[in-house]
């Protein structure tokens, strides 16, 4: 006897919850699996590819000489932490631009400033007076000195930069938040927040939560919280785990390219999504790839299409969107 048929609106009956699904018979075809189920294997094979590029790359940078051409070297030339840190703001402050006008300015400061940076900070007229007449781009020499003063009097109340920068961290659970906090402490102690309109005094020490990727505020973090490794210093009491990638021209056309983000642009979400995708192959320090990946794109002068000449011997070829398939 055969099971009565449905009419065309009528709903099939209803399984108990317990019921189980037809099963399919010995001789008969189980379901076809939709096209997309290959795609983890696809992710999979991508993520092993790229973690091996990414590790290449970072293994074949020559990391002695690619450090002597960034403003990291100059921290590298003090050996009193004190004096280091207020070193790495100046640098990192002062990245900004040509490699090597940029290079040639942090050196006429420091140069300026004596052998004893802590030292000479404590004297805010000795200070003036050694930066007087002091200029890159849009920075003059008030614009610095009031960031190296402002710098070491927060140093001195907290014992160090980044003591200070640590308490904001724990005290907020949030870098961009603590960040913004420890600026402005050193804006309003060296009086850069009396001067809203002027364009240096804003942007040598930017404010981290108006939504751009704070390149030279992510530098400097990098250069003080990342382990000593012949590049960085290891010198705050913050987990790497804590940062962000330092997102400038070079690593935006990078993370995009070999498909770290989708987003164009050095905005904070580009750093936190090209930072994301690190801490998929390194939780504990996503942004060891930072050093060997930018001085990469310097080198191969990355473009934003497939160019067989300029994209010559380039380490991330293999895994970039214009060269993949």
């Amino acid at each position: 006897m055969t099971a009565p048929r449905r009419s065309a609106g009528e709903a099939a009956p209803r399984r108990g919850a317990g019921e189980a699904a037809p099963r399919c018979g010995a001789g008969e075809a189980a379901p076809r699996r939709g096209a997309g189920e290959a795609a983890p294997r696809r992710d999979a094979s991508r993520r092993a590819a790229l973690l091996a590029a990414l590790d290449e790359v970072r293994a074949r940078c020559a990391v002695a000489e690619r450090r002597a051409q960034d403003p990291v070297s100059f921290v590298h030339r003090y050996t009193n932490p004190a004096d280091q840190e207020l070193v790495a703001v100046i640098a990192a402050s002062l990245a900004f631009g040509n490699v090597k006008a940029l290079r040639a300015k942090i050196a006429e400061a420091l140069d300026r400033l004596g052998p004893d940076i802590a030292l000479t900070a404590d004297d805010p007229r000795a200070v003036s007076a050694r930066l007087r007449g002091f200029r890159h781009r849009v920075y003059r020499d008030r614009d610095v000195a009031a960031l190296l003063v402002g710098a070491r009097r927060v140093q001195r109340a907290s014992g160090s930069l980044g003591a200070a920068f640590a308490a904001e961290l724990a005290r907020t659970g949030d870098l961009r938040q603590a960040l913004g906090a420890w600026v402005r402490a050193i804006r309003r102690a060296g009086g850069l927040d009396r001067r809203p309109g002027d364009r240096g005094a804003a942007h040598i020490l930017p404010d981290p939560e108006k939504g751009s990727a704070a390149k030279r505020l992510m530098l400097l973090l990098r250069w003080m919280i990342r382990p000593a490794d012949g590049v960085d210093l290891g010198l705050w009491p913050v987990p790497p785990s804590a940062l962000l990638i330092p997102v400038d021209t070079h690593i935006e056309k990078l993370g995009y390219n070999i498909g770290l983000t989708d987003r164009r642009g050095a905005t904070w979400k580009t750093a936190e999504e090209i930072t994301a995708a690190l801490r998929g192959f390194d939780p504990a320090d996503p942004v060891k790839y930072d050093f060997a990946l930018c001085h990469l794109g310097m080198l191969q002068q990355c473009p934003s299409r497939r160019d067989p000449v300029r994209c010559e011997g380039c380490g991330v070829k293999a895994v970039c969107r214009y060269w993949e398939g």
